[in-house]
């Protein structure tokens, strides 16, 4: 162990050289091998009580901090027991980084010889282990641990949640397959939602082009109301284009109504105007028609006043202006007060 600790100082070797700063663990090294489900199985069938399983891998690109702050403000750090004593003393760190890490921690809480909690942590987020033992995993190559994270997700539980979280953090492409394989329309709904998420939040352009074919495609209102959500997320320069093109043309009223939400939360504020403007004068829904009207609600700084006002002054439908003189009155924003003493002055 003290010659790969000291490797590791002088050479840019693999994420495996990353260790955690960790207290209050039974630490013990050992070498993944050719087969991290192989290896996994093993630990887990000689481990009857609590322990924890770690290793590195590459992270994708992206500043992104994964840990906890305590009461202590000078130190991050997070106890992985519930039970486990407070990080107090202040973490011993290394030279301030100028860029984002490129390795992160995949951690595993095993006990009655299965995996019961899948977690993810940055390399300079310090641990408290709970006085119970701890296997370090070296060697462990990304697409092995994609490989051994996919068989948790099963459906609605907080272990799928964190392998599908793990997965999506990791700098290789067998990433990209699996979540394209999580969103699948013979995959459950909760397991499609949670991995569009991280396809928007976590994948660049190709989450960006998965979520497109998921509004095309997946036969459930909600996941694809879940899909406009995961691509106000992306980074994507087209990410707004397809917000509009879903509000404006959607086959469903709930996800047409979703989108022009998330255009007034996400868009530069004419854009958003204008596409929630077209949606009240021309969607054939009234329903749709409303929701427009409360998304102007939505756009920042009271910029939507102004078109709340314009509805309830001229629009059509009787809903509609109801729906707009409703959300004005909510507003208390001075110009919906003099409008509505002009009203009440005729």
């Amino acid at each position: 162990m003290r010659t790969l600790i000291g490797l590791c100082a002088l050479y840019a070797l693999p994420a495996w050289c990353q260790q955690p700063q960790i207290q209050n663990a039974r630490m013990e090294t050992r070498a993944a091998g050719g087969d991290l489900g192989a290896t996994m199985s093993s630990i887990l069938s000689g481990q009857s009580g609590p322990a924890w399983v770690g290793y590195a891998v590459a992270a994708i690109a992206g500043e992104r901090q994964m840990c906890c702050w305590n009461s202590n403000v000078c130190c991050a750090g997070c106890r992985l027991e519930s039970g486990a004593s407070e990080i107090n003393a202040p973490v011993t760190r290394g030279p301030i980084r100028l860029e984002a890490p490129k390795e992160f921690f995949v951690l595993y809480r095993i006990d009655q010889r299965q995996v019961d909690k899948v977690r993810t942590f940055s390399v300079d987020c310090a641990l408290d282990g709970g006085s119970v033992p701890f296997i370090w995993l070296t060697g462990v190559r990304p697409e092995q641990s994609v490989a051994f994270l996919s068989t948790l997700v099963r459906d609605r539980d907080r272990l799928s949640d964190g392998a599908i979280n793990a997965i999506a953090l990791h700098a290789d492409p067998a990433a990209d397959r699996a979540l394209d394989g999580f969103v699948d329309a013979t995959r459950p709904e909760e397991v499609r939602r949670k991995a569009a998420f991280w396809l928007g939040n976590a994948r660049c352009r190709h989450g960006y082009d998965t979520l497109v074919r998921m509004l095309q495609s997946d036969p459930s209102d909600r996941v694809r109301e879940h899909a406009i959500f995961a691509l106000t997320q992306s980074k994507e320069a087209d990410a707004v284009k397809t917000i509009i093109q879903t509000a404006r043309e959607d086959k469903s009223p709930r996800v047409r109504g979703q989108a022009l939400f998330w255009l007034a939360q996400k868009a530069q504020r004419q854009i958003a105007s204008s596409a929630i403007a077209d949606a009240i004068e021309k969607d054939p829904e009234t329903e749709v028609k409303k929701k427009a009207v409360f998304a102007l609600t939505q756009i920042p700084q009271g910029d939507g006043v102004p078109m709340l006002i314009q509805v309830a002054k001229t629009n059509t439908n009787p809903a509609v202006r109801k729906q707009a003189m409703f959300w004005l009155g909510q507003s208390k924003d001075p110009r919906a007060l003099k409008f509505f003493e002009e009203v009440l002055a005729k």
